[in-house]
This record gives C-alpha cells, structure tokens and sequence, in this order.
C-alpha cells in the first residue's frame, strides 16, 4: 500500500467523468476545426479548377470573335499573357504580340477587366501542335500541380492530350485549358500579308481610276 499512489490529494482522477469529458470536448472541437479548414481549403481548390474551366472557354470564344473579324495572323511569343482585351483601339496591326490582319475592325473592349486566377493572368501558348490557352504560370491547381513548374508549357508541351487527364490540365471532366483554333503560321502569315497588300493595292488602283473617269468628265463639260 506504500507504493501505491493516490490521486485523492489534488482531487483529480484519471477516471474521473468531470475530467475525460471536457477533455474528449476539447479534442473533438479541435478534430472538428481541423476538417472544417481542410474542407475549405479543398474547397477553394476546387472552386478555382471550376473558374479556370468557365473562363477558358468563355476566352475562346472572344478569341475566335477577334479571329473571325480581324484575322489572327499569329502571335510574337511563345507565352503571351492574356492582359489587352479591355483595349478599345489601338494604331498599329499588333496588339499584345499579337499580329492582325485587320486591325481597324478591332472592336474593343472585349472585356471590362483582365480575368485572373489566384491573381495570375491567363496566357496563350505556343506548340507544335498549335494555340491553347492555359491558366498562368504559377497557378495551383486542386491535384496539386503548378503550372509553369510541373506542367511545362513549352513547344514540345502535348496540351491536348494534357487536358484529358486529370493528373495536369482536367478537373472532374472539365479540361482546364483549351485549343485555340486560329494563328496562320509563319507561312500563311506571309501569304496573308501579301494578299492584304494586293488588297490594298487594288484599292489604291481602283480609287485612281475612278478619280480619272472623274476628272474626264470634268473636261467634257
């Protein structure tokens, strides 16, 4: 009895039910708490997965709306950042690296402010497979990946088959970037310029004759 030892002088007991219970409260709370961050945190992951689908394609489309009434010749870079859409006008034939064929149908702005995710700008990028438009470098997606750092984005880049499997650039079915179905390549950019120029100088002919038959009749009178 000398060796056993006695509780009863504190007044505490392990097995004392004012004790376990507060206690199991206590970490229950704390066990709820940490569920709650976890779930909103994954939450917020994939709530950006869910935009970054929406504004994708919602970007595709204003893209082939430009295409479709200015021509996209092509773009300077490989990466260019998707940041000009709000531009109303513009002098020259390149807005944002960006060549076009017709510039004076420009009819901007496409949007009243730049879409970001996770405060980066989503970006156009080259491959040897064509256009796509991605989320920026550096965005975080809900499998984990960052773009720019696991899922390069390079020449050699397969974006398309990148946007089937979830592992980089698919959330739940949803492909996280798009194909971008337009720039003519360097080649066709060539013959599109020397069109437009034949264009124009039609134009200038046409205008000049017009301007003769004019003046002819002029001095008939």
């Amino acid at each position: 009895m000398g060796n056993q030892m006695s509780y009863r002088g504190n007044g505490v007991s392990l097995g004392n039910p004012n004790v376990i219970i507060p206690a199991l409260t206590v970490l229950f709370f704390v066990f709820l708490v940490g569920i709650s961050l976890y779930k909103m945190l994954y939450d917020v992951k994939i709530s950006s997965d869910v935009v970054i689908a929406k504004e994708v394609g919602d970007l595709v489309k204003i893209f082939k709306e430009i295409d479709k009434e200015c021509k996209i010749l092509d773009f300077e870079h490989q990466k260019i950042r998707i940041n000009f859409l709000t531009v109303k006008g513009f002098v020259s034939s390149e807005i944002g690296s960006m060549s076009l064929a017709y510039p004076k149908k420009w009819k901007g702005p496409y949007i009243y402010d730049n879409p970001t995710i996770q405060g980066k700008e989503y970006q156009i990028v080259r491959t040897k497979k064509g256009y796509f438009i991605t989320p920026g470098d550096g965005v975080k997606l809900s499998n984990g990946k960052v773009v720019g750092k696991d899922i390069i984005l390079d020449e050699n880049a397969d974006i398309a088959k990148m946007i089937t499997d979830q592992k980089f650039l698919n959330f739940d079915g949803k492909p996280l970037a798009a194909p971008l179905g337009i720039g003519s390549g360097k080649f066709s950019r060539i013959m599109m310029e020397n069109i437009i120029r034949a264009d124009d100088d039609f134009a200038k002919n046409e205008h000049a004759q017009i301007e003769d038959k004019l003046f002819q009749v002029a001095l008939a009178k």
